[in-house]
């Protein structure tokens, strides 16, 4: 009885790993970065721009 060879298998294996790797990398980025990142940005532009109002109006600039 022959062992068939189990040549291309290992080719496609890392092509599926890499390409399921690549995927779940992209999905965490896209969730870190809309998930986290820019609420968090949005947050600390929206505290600088009270300060920056309460600044000017303390000035009489408003």
């Amino acid at each position: 009885m022959a062992v068939k060879p189990i040549t291309g298998m290992l080719r496609r294996r890392i092509v599926l790993d890499i390409s399921v790797a690549l995927g779940f990398g992209v999905a965490a980025g896209y969730t870190w970065w809309y998930g986290y990142h820019l609420p968090a940005v949005r947050h600390r532009d929206s505290f600088y721009q009270k300060i920056e109002d309460e600044r000017a109006r303390a000035l009489g600039q408003q």
